[in-house]
């Protein structure tokens, strides 16, 4: 999927909250893809650390772009389970989402996402199940 490609699916299927985030492709193969989260303010919580909410809708967004890529398409889909570690704060600066496709089954795609900091460190790191709906 080229740059513009990702930018209609993420106008099409997220929801308005999810877009506001302004999530951006970095890039795109056949088994992955990798968002830019630009960092704001508005993402942190009380402590001064972006939520872990936003994390992982990242995440769940990258996968999404991902999966649709390994496929050719977007195609309807539904997260059955996002299983996340927070390993490092973030505190400033925009953070990228490597999302890799695992495995991909007739119904169900196994993945692992990788968020790493403005110093490339990983802060999170995620894997996924996404049942395919027809």
């Amino acid at each position: 999927m080229n740059e513009n490609a990702i930018i209609a699916l993420l106008d099409r299927v997220l929801a308005p909250w999810v877009r506001a985030l302004g999530l951006t492709p970095v890039s795109a193969t056949d088994e992955s893809a990798t968002l830019r989260l630009p960092f704001s303010g508005e993402l942190r919580h009380s402590g001064g650390v972006i939520c872990g909410q936003v994390f992982m809708a990242a995440a769940d967004t990258a996968m999404i772009v991902a999966i649709s890529a390994a496929l050719g398409e977007f195609r309807p889909m539904t997260t059955v389970s996002l299983n996340i570690s927070f390993m490092r704060a973030v505190r400033k600066g925009d953070v990228l989402v490597t999302a890799r496709v695992l495995r991909m089954g007739r119904n169900l795609v196994f993945g692992e996402v990788e968020l790493f900091d403005e110093d490339g460190k990983m802060a999170v790191h995620a894997t996924t199940t996404y049942a395919l709906v027809n």
